[in-house]
């Protein structure tokens, strides 16, 4: 099998998986053509900071799961300061306040590599459960991350300027 080593899109563009993950991308990092996608992202609730989910699985036998995407507004920038100092790569500045991390699975059979952004309480979570032998997989979850993070990463996640690091407040 020939690997496509084509970079990742630098926009994003249509279709999208979930309203918000451009498919090319995900067929580029995966391998997989047309995945049986499950999952949707509320940008409204809770607390105005969003929520939900994406999995992209592959539509042959026991269809596993090759990638996953959370956002969830529960974030805490403590857990990327943690892994970054336990040798994580840290993002390079995404969405203004970020914090975030991203590295390559070095035990994974399945070429995993993982990225998490933290804005406030915002935080998105890439897991590239099946990647793509000979693409550098650390690069593609971080190309992504840098695709989807500033539409699901909204305003709302942002600490306001009065509000402490754990505060969750946003201001009007």
């Amino acid at each position: 099998m020939n690997v496509d080593l084509s970079p990742l899109p630098v926009a994003a563009v249509p279709p999208y998986l979930c309203d918000y993950i451009p498919l090319r991308a995900v067929e580029l990092m995966t391998g997989v053509r047309d995945p049986l996608v499950r999952g949707r992202f509320d940008l409204v609730e809770p607390k105005r900071l969003g929520e939900g989910s994406c999995i992209a699985y592959r539509r042959d036998g026991d269809r596993p799961k090759v990638l996953h995407v959370d956002l969830t507004p529960d974030g805490y920038s403590g857990e990327a300061k943690e892994q970054i100092k336990d040798g994580a790569l840290p993002l390079p500045e995404i969405v203004p306040g970020g914090i975030g991390f991203y590295f390559k699975d070095k035990n994974s059979r399945n070429n995993a590599a993982y990225a998490m952004l933290v804005r406030g309480r915002a935080e998105l979570t890439i897991r590239l459960e099946r990647g793509v032998a000979g693409r550098d997989n650390a690069a593609d979850v971080l190309a992504l991350m840098k695709l989807i993070a500033p539409r699901l990463i909204t305003d709302a996640g942002a600490p306001s300027a009065s509000a402490g690091p754990s505060s969750s407040k946003r201001s009007s």
